[in-house]
Formats: structure tokens, sequence, C-alpha cells
């Protein structure tokens, strides 16, 4: 029968093929077409093997590593192995009585998962500075980065951890460990889910309830929203202004600079924002992940509403081990710097990005330091917005060195927006990317608008009849279509 239609055969059959084959220039994302078609036909399986938690279990692994395949290829096999290995350890802590046999298990585990990470991630980084050091040609490795292995690393560091300290048990099986490690709405980019979080709902195997799917749904458009219609229109000026900053002016850095602030939240809150809806559809709570983090008056604020899931285990696993605020001041300003230094590191191999973590490791212990100062001081409208304004001016400008190409062009632009800025220029800029700022604006006026308010919005999508919700679903589809670009930006967290 196919036989007799080739142009309708061949097409069809290349296509379902491709469904198996790993692309390293089109990772499956979630705000691919191809992702939300195979999701739709995940849910009804789902749904029917849900009622056995074996079954479930197994096919949400299955879904969760074909997903991984796609988006990384064979490293899916890297973290089968790992999880083994995790798992393994951690039965193996649960019988002994020796802490010191213990505590070497653990360290074993840790130490095996900081490896893998390191050579993937800052072999070349540490040969490229040994080889500067000691003046030699240096060859790069030929080493592909597995997507969302820092996710997974620190994941897996922490169960071992929690096991350790009998904070949780193992789970019974390698299935319910590899379902906690590689739960797929979570698995590439976060959030980071922790296992005396997760592994109790994997237990429960609970049912999500209509307010519960038609939330996620709601958390889904908001990250498409954010995703696919903010983040990659507004990227393409930022762009430009960071990928060659000699041929602008101040003006234009400016507004790329404060583009990219937005960018980043925009693109990684629209990730989570999606992760947490989907795992939500599923029956599984994953916890916020971003609060409005740009509203901050203070940096200690800012790392407890930016990525929450990374700043509370860099507090629980890397600032409280460390010695935490008990060791005196100086001690807890130097672990607050060295904390913020791993955490700077954990996203790059990069001097830019010790640089970004560093610089917010000062400004955490400067904050610290000027408490009391700052107690004194009257909280008023005009304070708030001083304390406001200077917390965003300098995450801003350290967001520079996160994005730009080299330390040199973060010094390039940071001068560009000090030396060559011309109020002037401002209104032929609004005239020029009138769009560009009309989006800017009301993206700036929805992040602070009040939780309550948004709550309200949410609540009211929830409630209202299914014809309104699949009016908001086909707008937003409209959105994504007319401001689309040609290929799909990556998500900017893939890269960590």
């Amino acid at each position: 029968m196919w036989t007799e239609f080739p142009e309708i055969s061949e097409p069809f059959i290349n296509n379902f093929a491709a469904l198996f084959k790993y692309d390293q220039t089109a990772p499956m994302l979630f705000s691919s077409g191809v992702f939300w078609i195979l999701f739709i036909i995940f849910l009804p399986l789902y749904a029917l093997l849900k009622r056995s938690k074996v079954q479930m279990t197994l096919f949400v692994v299955a879904f969760s590593l074909y997903f991984y395949y796609k988006s990384s290829g064979l490293f899916f096999l890297m973290l089968m192995g790992t999880s083994l290995v995790d798992w393994l350890v951690s039965k193996w802590m649960q019988k002994l009585r020796s802490k010191r046999a213990r505590l070497s298990l653990m360290w074993f585990s840790i130490i095996l998962s900081i490896s893998i990470l390191g050579y993937f991630k800052y072999a070349n980084f540490f040969l490229w500075n040994w080889n500067k050091m000691v003046e030699s040609n240096f060859q790069p490795l030929d080493i592909i980065l597995p997507v969302g292995i820092s996710f997974y690393t620190f994941q897996s560091i922490s169960y071992v951890v929690d096991v350790y300290k009998r904070k949780i048990e193992p789970t019974t099986t390698w299935l319910e460990y590899i379902f906690f490690l590689s739960f797929f709405p979570a698995l590439v980019a976060g959030p980071i889910v922790r296992a005396d979080y997760f592994l109790p709902q994997l237990q429960q195997n609970r049912r999500a309830s209509a307010a519960e799917i038609w939330g996620g749904l709601w958390l889904i458009i908001c990250g498409i929203l954010k995703k696919a219609v903010i983040a990659d229109y507004i990227a393409q000026f930022n762009d430009l202004i960071f990928n060659d900053p000699s041929l602008y002016t101040g003006v234009q850095t400016l507004m790329g600079v404060l583009g990219y602030t937005m960018q980043i939240y925009c693109d990684f809150s629209g990730y989570s924002d999606m992760a947490i809806g989907i795992a939500l559809i599923m029956g599984f709570k994953l916890g916020i992940n971003f609060d409005s983090p740009y509203q901050s008056r203070n940096l200690s604020e800012f790392w407890r509403r930016w990525h929450i899931s990374l700043s509370s285990w860099l507090r629980d696993y890397v600032y409280i081990p460390l010695g935490g605020n008990r060791k005196g001041t100086f001690r807890t300003y130097l672990n607050n710097f060295l904390t913020m230094l791993i955490g700077g590191l954990w996203h790059g191999a990069a001097w830019k990005f010790v640089f970004w973590g560093a610089m917010h490791g000062v400004g955490l212990a400067v904050h610290k330091a000027c408490k009391p100062i700052l107690k004194r001081i009257p909280d008023n409208w005009l304070t708030g917005f001083i304390f406001w304004a200077v917390t965003f001016i300098y995450v801003s400008l350290l967001w520079v060195f996160f994005r730009a190409s080299s330390f040199e062009d973060s010094i390039l632009i940071i001068n560009n927006i000090f030396i060559d800025f011309h109020w002037n220029q401002i209104p032929q800029f609004f005239e020029v990317r009138m769009e560009w700022c009309i989006m800017m604006i009301s993206l700036i006026i929805l992040h602070f608008t009040p939780q309550w308010l948004a709550d309200k919005v949410q609540y009211a999508f929830v409630k209202s009849p299914w014809i309104v919700k699949l009016l908001c679903f086909l707008c937003i589809v409209q959105l994504v279509i007319e401001f689309m670009t040609e290929d799909v930006a990556p998500f900017i967290y893939f890269q960590f």
C-alpha cells in the first residue's frame, strides 16, 4: 500500500525515523513543536498507567531517557550509570554502622560525580590556564558537554549526602531512584529537585486534581510567553550589542544590557514555569524557582528570589558545611564569598563566570556588613526605591560579564555606557526600536505586578470555561508564530 504512494510514504518514514535519531543541531526543547506533540501522546498513556506505580514509573523513566537522548545523545547512558552507582552506594551506606565507612562511601560518590562533571565542563578550562602559565601551545580537547549535567549532578550529590545524614532512606529500587534523577520536566535545566521533597510524592503516586491540571496549563502558557515570545524576540537586539559592542553607542549598549537582564529572566523562568507546569499536570510539585527577583531591594533578597532551587542548594550543601554564620563575622563573609564563587564556576568554565560569582559574593558580604547601618535608615518609598535601584543596577552590570564573549568585551560594554552615553539619543532609539521598547516596558510592568493580582488572574483562568482556556492557548500560539525566529533558540541554561 505504502509503495503505491511514495510521495507520501517516504516523508512519513523519514520523519518517523528522525524521532529515533539524535540531531546535535536540533536538541529537543520544551519550546519545540515536536516535544508538545509527543507530550500530548504521552499524557493519556501516562494517565492509563497511573493506576500501577511500577508501570507508571517504567513508562516515565523510558520517556525521560528518550527525552534526554534527543537532547544530548548517548550521554543518557552516562546518566543511567551515574544513577546506578549512586543507588548502590546509598544502599550500602544504609547497611553500615561505622560512621567512618559511611563517610568514605559518601565522599567516593561525591568525588566520582564531581570528577565526571569536572572532566566534561572544566578540563579545557584548566588545561588552557595551565598552558597559559607554561607558555606552551594548547590544543583543546574535543569534549561535548552533556546537556543538564550540572543540574542532575547536584541532585545526585544532595541525595547521597542526605542518605549519609539519615535525613532520607534510600529508595527501595533503582527504578525509583532513576525516576527521580531523570524526571524529564526538570532534567536538562532544573529546577534542582531535592529527594526529600520529591520521592514522597512518587510513593504517594497521587493523581493531579482538576485545579492542578489547569494551573499547570497556565504555567505552561506563561512559560511559552516568556520564552518563545518575549525572550527570543528581545534577544535579537541584545545579541547585536554583545556580539560586537564596539559598533554601538552608549544608549544602544545600555538598552542591550537592560534587554539581556530581562531576557535571561524570561528565558530561564519561562523554562522553569513550563517544567513546573508539566510536572503539576502529572501530579508532581517541583516548587517555585523564581519569585519576581528584580523587585529585590538587596542582594540577599535577590538570591532568595532568583533560581531558588540553586541558591537553596548552595546554602545547604556548601555555605552551611563551610560553617555558615557559626564561625564569626569574618568567616561568615568568607563563606558567603566562597559559596558564590562556586556558584559562579558552576555556571561556566571561564574567568568571567568566576568574576561574576565573586562579585555577588562581595555584594552579599557588603550587605551583611552594612545591615546595622541600614536598619537605622527610615523605611519609606524613597529609601525603598534607592535600595531597589542600587540592587538592580549592580545585578544588571554583573549580567554583562555573564553574557559577554570575554572579560575584555565586558569592560568595553560598561565603558560604552558610562563614557559614550547621550540622553538626546533616547528618543531616536525609541523611534527605531519601537516594538522592542514596547515589549520591554510591558515586561517590566508585568514583572512588578503584585503577587495577589497574579494569583487572581491564574485563579480566574483555572475557573474559566474550557472555551476561554482554548482561546488563551490559541492567542499564545498566534503570538509565538508572529514573533518566532527562523530557528528555535535554545534555552540559555542548557549550556550549564
